[in-house]
């Protein structure tokens, strides 16, 4: 194998787009395995990383390979992975101070993978981990949804929300969503119960005593979110303000624990006012929910939606789309060299 890959990365925040550069193939450690990434797909995180806009919460040696999840094959496990051996088509997440996907291989922790779903190619399957762990941590592990609660997915043709909205539909949930006209037949296919047109409908107009809020948008549209949801309720963010319970519960210092609380106060209030949960969601990575995940996936309950794939060396396109926020699902980045 040789001992150099091509990789994006970036030497400072706020660079325009990554450059493609060789770099050293990265080292194996006990608990790791090498992964030739054969697919990658771009997330919204990338674009916040490349801005620096994660600063408060994630701290970055450059230069930085970005990406964020991945699908491949194993080429070499160290010396304790008990769970994988050579030649495993795997997907996963690596952890938020192990990214690096936009490259032709990864090290990666084997508690941070799971196998491959066999029905899905491996441009299919780096669409899956990010999203799925984002959707399940929301929905699963701090909504806990019951059988006919009620949920507002918003955006539900992006790339969270076309997975959320069938994750919410498997747990039984009645779910409305928000979209643009020509995306509502997309949306209802997945499952959605009640689609919200946002060009001709306010959905705090038409949405009232709600169980939860699935927010992917922050902003107005996340503090519109607390007039639907009923006493008691939730709203789970990903695109809003950290709060302090989520500060303190991350590890922050005092001193970025209060600027949070100063940042967050809005939010903060109005929890208080309608009698509301916020929780600020900063997704785990985790091999064992990706197993969940693909059991669903080979159960045919559920499945990606994927907007476009582009090779590698059209990363910097691809970048730029994601960032118009057009994407109708996800953006697959295709690592293998068509002249392979």
């Amino acid at each position: 194998m040789n001992s150099t890959m091509k990789a994006a990365l970036i030497t400072h925040y706020k660079q325009a787009t990554p450059t493609i550069q060789n770099v050293p193939v990265p080292e194996v450690g006990p608990n790791d395995v090498l992964v030739k990434i054969m697919a990658a797909s771009i997330n919204p995180i990338d674009l916040k990383t490349k801005d620096g806009d994660l600063r408060m919460l994630l701290k970055y040696k450059m230069p930085l390979i970005l990406g964020s999840d991945f699908a491949g094959t194993i080429t070499q496990i160290g010396s304790q992975v008990t769970d994988f051996k050579v030649g495993d088509a795997v997907y996963g997440r690596p952890q938020d101070d192990h990214i690096g996907t936009f490259a032709e291989y990864i090290a990666v922790d084997q508690s941070d993978i799971a196998h491959k779903p066999q029905n899905l190619s491996f441009e299919e399957a780096a669409a899956i981990p990010l999203v799925s762990l984002t959707s399940y941590q929301a929905l699963h592990d701090l909504m806990s949804i019951q059988p006919n609660q009620k949920v507002l997915i918003q955006a539900g043709s992006g790339g969270v929300g076309t997975i959320a909205i069938q994750l919410a539909k498997q747990l039984g949930a009645f779910v409305a969503t928000t979209t643009s006209t020509k995306n509502i037949d997309l949306v209802r296919s997945l499952g959605a119960d009640q689609v919200i047109d946002y060009k001709q409908t306010q959905f705090d107009e038409v949405l009232f005593d709600y169980d939860y809020v699935f927010d992917t948008l922050g902003g107005e549209s996340l503090e519109k979110a607390f007039k639907i949801v009923k006493p008691g309720g939730k709203i789970v963010s990903i695109a809003g303000m950290p709060n302090v319970r989520f500060a303190k519960a991350f590890g922050l210092p005092i001193w970025k624990q209060l600027l949070i609380g100063a940042a967050s106060h809005k939010l903060t209030k109005l929890e208080k006012v309608h009698q509301v949960q916020y929780d600020f969601l900063f997704m785990k990575s985790s091999g064992q929910e990706l197993e969940v995940i693909r059991q669903l996936i080979e159960s045919d309950k559920l499945h990606p939606i994927i907007d476009r794939i582009v090779d590698f060396s059209d990363l910097p396109d691809a970048f730029a789309y994601s960032r118009s926020g057009r994407a109708k699902g996800k953006i697959i980045i295709k690592m293998t060299d068509p002249q392979e």
